[in-house]
């Protein structure tokens, strides 16, 4: 009878810690969002951009939420990110124009808000920056390996068959021909000029003075405030404050943020697993990325 209770009680106990550790796995994901208060009024929304920019998706549907919402006057998009892939930053950054034309539109950067981090931060009326924040970084890099040698002393070679001379451009088997080479810095260069347009019109200074700090370098928060490419140095509290301040909101501001959602174990399972897959090909792939080189020799 004992040893029957002994284990009616571990496996009751077994269960309940699976069934909480499937509720942790319900709850992941990203809703509308969920306030700090359960009342009405004047609130303020913060988005919140970390690790690598991979997709736009989730961030782009919080941020329409916001707009939409008549009692959240102003929105901080908080940023901790070195950069990620060129599309979905920009993305962002065009939602964020658009919104910013209906609230008031603040950015606080946090440990790192560069490359294609900072790109995002300069949709924002206002940027504030930790003095020790890592930034700018603003240039665009294309980066694959050339495994040909490699290939050769395995005894292994590459066949292509191409519709046409440029359709392997960046093959990691063989080298870079100077045409091609030609070719992929046109590409980075209409991008890094597009990023340079993006900054100046943000920041309000002249495109010039831009191109002479766009050379992938970085900054701390204090050298950036120097150069104009933030406005204010303060932590993510001080972002908020600022946001009450410029909307009219006296005292403690009601503050919301994305909520998560229900989602199945499996959805968790292939949402984290598209997740990891989608940085690593964002790291690993041919295509452009702001992606900032912490380690770069100037």
């Amino acid at each position: 009878m004992k040893k029957k209770f002994f284990l009616t009680g571990f496996i009751l106990l077994f269960s309940i810690g699976i069934a909480s550790l499937m509720g942790a796995w319900l709850f992941r994901g990203e809703n509308i969002y969920f306030s700090r208060s359960i009342t009405g009024g004047s609130k303020i929304g913060v988005i919140e951009v970390d690790g690598v920019i991979t997709q736009s998706r989730n961030l782009i549907k919080t941020l329409h939420s916001y707009k939409n919402d008549p009692h959240i006057k102003a929105i901080v998009i908080r940023i901790d990110s070195p950069g990620g892939g060129v599309a979905p930053s920009q993305e962002i950054y065009e939602e964020l124009i658009k919104a910013r034309e209906q609230k008031v539109l603040i950015a606080s950067m946090g440990s790192v808000a560069a490359s294609g981090g900072y790109y995002i931060a300069c949709a924002a009326h206002k940027i504030f920056a930790n003095p020790g924040t890592i930034t700018g970084s603003i240039g665009v890099i294309i980066e694959f390996a050339n495994i040909e040698e490699l290939l050769g002393k395995i005894g292994l070679k590459s066949v292509v068959v191409k519709s046409g001379k440029y359709k392997d451009i960046l093959s990691p088997t063989r080298e870079l021909g100077n045409d091609e080479r030609a070719i992929i810095q046109s590409v980075i260069d209409s991008i890094q000029g597009q990023f340079i347009d993006a900054v100046a019109l943000g920041r309000d200074i002249p495109r010039a003075k831009i191109a002479e700090i766009a050379d992938g370098r970085i900054f701390s928060g204090e050298q950036a405030k120097t150069l104009g490419l933030v406005d204010e140095l303060g932590n993510l509290e001080d972002a908020i404050k600022s946001a009450a301040e410029k909307t009219g909101i006296s005292g403690e501001p009601d503050v919301v943020y994305p909520e998560k959602k229900r989602l199945s174990i499996l959805d968790y399972v292939i949402e984290e697993s598209a997740s990891k897959i989608s940085e690593v090909l964002t790291r690993t792939t041919m295509s452009a990325q702001f992606i900032m080189q912490a380690n770069q020799k100037h």
